[in-house]
């Protein structure tokens, strides 16, 4: 029994003593004291051992803004898709399409006395000779007569030989789309030879009389609007005997 008692005795001896044991918990409290310091205030847990989620604890500021993404200031101005819409222009004023220019300019073709707007006239809008080519051809359909291609053949030919002589005699240049709009809102008379082919034939002196007509009203309106559009004052004249070449091509489809 001696032995083990001694060897009880060497197991447990030790220089650790009380003293040091105090010292190493003053120790650990101040570090505990200084770990508490460093901490904020959203991780310091209530009294009373009740535990309280991060999210509902009051946090001064916070980000709200999403990765890679800054957040949005309260000073910037924030624009949104209505106001974007709002200020976008009009389908049809982004297509070119304006139907009181189009009024005015059909009304200036059916009163060749009217003085015509050269602001107006000078622009490119395509919209009424589609419409005009289309019906002329619809027309000189239901007379029987099956000459789209020719309407539409002989209007870009004489679009590129009107426009050619316009740039020999004015000193400003003309280009393609106003010359095609301004022959093709003059197309209009000839709409109405056609149509008048659907309930009578043509061919005999009141169809060829009518025809003539016809005729000097598309060139006297186009000569017209072309000389307002491009300020060639004295030379109507001029500019009517090739219209009037033109339209009689039409005037041939239409009546035989």
């Amino acid at each position: 029994m001696s032995n083990f008692e001694q060897f009880h005795f060497d197991f447990y001896q030790s220089n650790y003593t009380i003293e040091d044991q105090e010292e190493d918990c003053n120790s650990y409290g101040s570090d505990n004291n200084l770990c508490e310091s460093r901490k904020s205030p959203t991780e310091k847990q209530p009294a009373g051992g009740a535990f309280v989620p991060s999210d509902m604890l009051p946090s001064p500021q916070s980000y709200t803004g999403r990765i890679l993404q800054p957040a949005c200031s309260l000073d910037t101005p924030q624009l949104g898709y209505a106001d974007g819409f709002d200020e976008e222009p009009p389908l049809l004023e982004e297509l070119g399409i304006n139907f009181e220019h189009i009024w005015q300019k059909t009304l200036t073709v059916l009163n060749p006395t009217k003085p015509a707007d050269g602001s107006i006239m000078n622009e490119t809008d395509l919209t009424g000779p589609m419409v005009f080519c289309l019906a002329l051809g619809a027309t000189l359909l239901m007379a029987g007569k099956v000459h789209f291609g020719y309407v539409y053949g002989m209007s870009a030919i004489g679009c590129l030989a009107m426009r050619a002589l316009l740039n020999l005699m004015s000193d400003s240049g003309v280009s393609h789309g106003c010359v095609a709009s301004v022959l093709g809102y003059c197309l209009l008379p000839m709409v109405i030879l056609s149509s008048s082919a659907v309930v009578f034939s043509l061919q005999g002196i009141p169809g060829t009389v009518l025809a003539l007509f016809i005729i000097g009203w598309c060139s006297l309106s186009a000569s017209k609007i072309f000389t307002s559009a491009l300020a060639m004052e004295g030379q109507q004249l001029l500019i009517a005997y090739p219209c009037a070449l033109l339209y009689g091509l039409f005037a041939l489809l239409t009546v035989f």
